[in-house]
């Protein structure tokens, strides 16, 4: 299994968590546009108390990124108010250009247990928004407690990532639906059934077909449970000829994907294909690795840790619950 961790660095700005009203650090705190800044309540505050802080302690004005923590005090709580509080003062961000929603790691609460909800006003209410990180998901009886999304048409947006042990299909089918015309970066977690991940390959048609997004240069399709379904799709689907990135790591991919991705049309124009987290025998990993260092092409081929082909144990996506 992968850990979800903090990123250290987001939107080419150094992390930094502001601290809780009378702790240590506010008299020094870094000018408000050369930082992301984060926000967590550590167990000790609710959002809206960390939040209100937030307004008053940093010129908002100069924030440039933003990084939501833990958002509960005690008990695990939906994501609204989050999305509330941000969309009524969406105003007073006018440099805002990157935004990451539930930046939270393993170790404070898992990745499927995060009680999303519709993230569509956040959008709305960011037009020259650049970048949207959202981790969580879905669950397999979907409520006003998880991942929601309708399709949007947003000028600015470049970068749409979903971290989900579980994605629901509603959500991959609202990304191909929207009109993104500066869209650079699309990446999916997709995760599994059991916690909700219900996204086929036809909800990719729009992506694949290369319609959706006419700007689009990096693509992850990622921590699949379907990984060999949707490396037969890539091998044949337009969008890959102005692909500068593609990655389909983090899932179950097997020599049946990999023999299709061969036998597809060419990846050597790729700058970087990451396939890391792979259930590839040696064969196929040599020929792929061949092919992609003659090429000049970036290869991750890290396999699964203690892999046996042999054996008959389940397969397993990087991430899930």
């Amino acid at each position: 299994m992968t850990d979800i961790t903090h990123p250290e660095v987001f939107h080419g700005l150094p992390v930094h968590t502001l601290p809780l009203p009378g702790g240590a650090g506010i008299p020094g705190r870094p000018p408000a546009g050369s930082v992301a800044w984060r926000l967590d309540s550590q167990y000790e505050l609710t959002f809206e108390e960390v939040w209100a802080d937030f307004l008053a302690q940093v010129d908002t004005s100069q924030v440039r990124a933003l990084l939501i923590g833990p958002w509960w005090k005690e008990d695990y709580v939906t994501f609204e108010p989050v999305v509330e509080a941000i969309v009524a003062d969406a105003p007073r961000f006018p440099g805002l250009r990157a935004l990451f929603l539930a930046d939270v790691e393993s170790e404070e609460c898992e990745v499927s247990w995060l009680e999303m909800c519709d993230i569509t006003p956040v959008l709305e209410a960011l037009p020259l928004l650049e970048e949207l990180t959202v981790r969580g998901g879905g669950d397999p009886v979907p409520d006003d407690e998880h991942l929601r999304l309708s399709p949007v048409r947003h000028r600015a947006l470049k970068s749409l990532r979903f971290e989900s042990g579980g994605l629901p299909g509603h959500v991959v089918r609202a990304v191909a639906a929207s009109d993104l015309p500066a869209l650079e970066h699309l990446e999916f977690w997709f995760g599994t059934g059991w916690y909700g991940g219900d996204a086929t390959v036809a909800d990719l048609a729009p992506v694949l077909s290369g319609a959706a997004f006419p700007s689009l240069r990096r693509l992850g399709l990622q921590n699949s449970e379907i990984q060999d379904e949707i490396a037969s799709a890539v091998a044949s689907a337009p969008v890959v000829a102005r692909l500068d990135a593609l990655s389909l790591s983090m899932g179950t991919l097997s020599d049946a994907g990999a023999q299709a991705l061969l036998g597809g049309q060419p990846l050597t124009h790729l700058s970087s294909l990451d396939l890391h987290h792979h259930y590839l025998s040696e064969p196929f990993v040599s020929r792929i690795r061949d092919l992609c260092v003659g090429a000049g092409v970036q290869v991750d081929l890290d396999g699964v840790d203690d892999l046996d082909l042999d054996d008959d144990e389940p397969r397993y996506v990087a991430v899930s619950e």
